[in-house]
This record gives C-alpha cells, structure tokens and sequence, in this order.
C-alpha cells in the first residue's frame, strides 16, 4: 500500500500541472473543503491579537514596513468568504477589531504594522461591485493617510506573498478580510443558493455589438483566454507580472451561472496556488485595462488574447 502510495506522490510531483486528467470531469466543491481546512489551522498569532508574530522578527521583510498603494481595487469571489476586497495586484485587504470606524482610527503602529502594512489612500479609486462612497481616508500617527472601507482602516498581510493569498483570515481572532462594504466577509457569505435566483451570475453572457456573444464575469467584465495556455493537460502560461494585467477570474460555484457550457467547468489549481475558473478546461482572465462594463480592449492583444465564447471557445481569434 505505501508502495503504491509512494509512486502515487512521484508523478503527481513530476507532472507539470495538477487537473491533467481531471479535467472534464466537473468535480464540484472538492477544493474548498481543503481550503477551509487550511484557514481553520491558521495560527492565531500572539502579540495582543494583531499577529506579531506574522511579518516582524524572523522572516520579517522591509516591505512588510511601508504602506502599500491600493490602486483600482477590485472585488474577488472567494469560495468560502464569498466577495473581499483586494488592490490593484490582487492581494486581499484586511480589517483589524480593535480599530474603530466611526470616527475611523487605526489602532495598528509599530510591529503591528510590519505584520500588516497599511494600504495609503492616496491614488486609490473603487471599481465594480464597490461603492465609492464607501471610500475614506484616516490620518495616521505619522501624518500619513490610510484608505478607510465603510470607515475601517484597510491593511495588507505581510505573509499574503502573492495575489490570491488569504492568510490573514483570522488570525488573532481580530483580524479578518474586508467585504466591499468593509464589513468582515462572512464565511459561507458567496455560496449560491439554487432555491433562490442569482442576480448577476457569477458568470453570464452579453451580445457585444462587434463580437457577438461573450462571457462577463459578475461586475459585467468581459472575460478572456491566453492562446498560449492549454486544456489537455491544463495549462497556464501566464504567471507573475503578466497576472498583474490579466487577472485570473476566481472560482465560480455551477449553480452561479448562466448560458456557460457546464462540461470542463472546473477549478484550475494553478502551480502558484491560484485558484482559477475555466470553461472547457480553458483558464479563464479579466483584463486590467478594461474600466468599466462592456469594455474590450483586451481583445487581440498580442495576437494571443480573446474573449471566450460560453463554449469557452476564442472570439474572433485568426484561423
């Protein structure tokens, strides 16, 4: 049995990607049990709740100290939060109980914030699904202005390394990730109700005037393929800065959506520990120049960008 099981981890070590062979078979809810799992064990940290210990002393980097810029936020679907907030390179943003909201103040200096670099207010603008009279600022103990959702000062978490990461939730048991209305995303908060009707999908179609029918993600975003990536086996070729214009669409539940091919429909486990959705097996993107619904300047960047059909086919691509 070890035997087997021993040659069993070699390959799946060896092969390039995970989901070779099992995509297309539509397997529902078997990576949110893992993930649960993961934040549940989340260290609560020490160091009167704020999790010292998570970015200051060993390990620490001189990043973790100065204020991160938030740029054009957007909102991420997570599978088990439901819709958090992140900046304009994906991290996700957090909220600290012992802070106030009204009046705004943050309770987060020193250690505390090398653990959880603040997120500066200036040059940082809402988006889709975030109200922007939400938006505020609160003027820190060093003069510096700090980006305030629904009044809560906004943070960053040092151990959070790449866009996608959610290790701050939770931790201490005061600091949590913030709901487009700064509120704590709740968990269970993004999972579909098929008693209840969806409004909008998670993701659906339009009819463009000049492509014909695309995919949208939820905020009404036109949704995109990388004509260097794979299906058979699942490959991504877009990785690093390239996810910094082309962000991956998050994982959408079957039940959250409309007019999209439900074969393939699955969750790509991508090497950097993304989890992304994809409609036939196809990775699927957004494109950070489109500001706005209806938008398509993705398309044809490159000669390697389209937007996808529901079939999760490239629109409009060359023969």
């Amino acid at each position: 049995m070890n035997t087997w099981r021993n040659a069993s981890l070699a390959v799946t070590a060896a092969a390039v990607l995970v989901l070779t062979t099992a995509c297309g078979q539509a397997k529902d809810g078997g990576d949110s049990q893992a993930v649960g799992a993961a934040r549940s064990a989340q260290p609560a940290g020490t160091g009167g709740g704020y999790g010292n210990d998570y970015g200051s002393g060993a390990g620490a980097t001189p990043q973790g100290v100065a204020a991160k810029p938030g740029g054009q936020l957007a909102v991420r679907q997570d599978p088990e939060l439901g819709k958090v907030v992140t900046d304009s390179a994906g991290f996700t943003l957090y909220r600290f109980d012992n802070d106030t909201a009204s009046p705004p103040k943050s309770n987060c200096d020193g250690d505390c914030a090398k653990a959880w670099p603040v997120v500066s207010a200036p040059g940082t603008s809402s988006a889709p699904g975030i109200d922007a009279s939400q938006l505020g600022e609160v003027t820190r103990t060093d003069g510096s202005k700090q980006l305030t959702i629904g009044g809560w000062p906004m943070y960053r978490f040092a151990k959070d390394t790449k866009a996608g990461d959610i290790k701050g939730q939770g931790v201490g048991g005061t600091w949590f990730a913030a709901a487009p209305d700064g509120k704590k995303a709740q968990a269970g908060a993004g999972a579909a109700n098929p008693t209840q009707p969806v409004d909008p999908a998670g993701l659906t179609t339009r009819q463009d005037p000049q492509l014909g029918e695309i995919v949208i993600d939820k905020n009404g975003m036109t949704v995109y393929r990388f004509k260097k990536d794979s299906a058979w086996p699942m490959k991504t070729a877009c990785t690093g800065d390239c996810l910094q214009k082309w962000p991956v669409v998050a994982p959408v539940d079957k039940n959250n959506t409309k007019g999209i091919l439900k074969k393939g429909f699955v969750t790509f486990n991508r090497p950097d520990g993304i989890k992304q959705q994809t409609i036939d097996c196809w990775p699927l993107y957004t494109f950070s120049g489109d500001t706005k619904p209806g938008d398509t300047n993705g398309q044809g960047v490159g000669g390697t960008w389209f937007a996808v059909s529901p079939q999760g086919k490239l629109v409009g691509a060359p023969k």
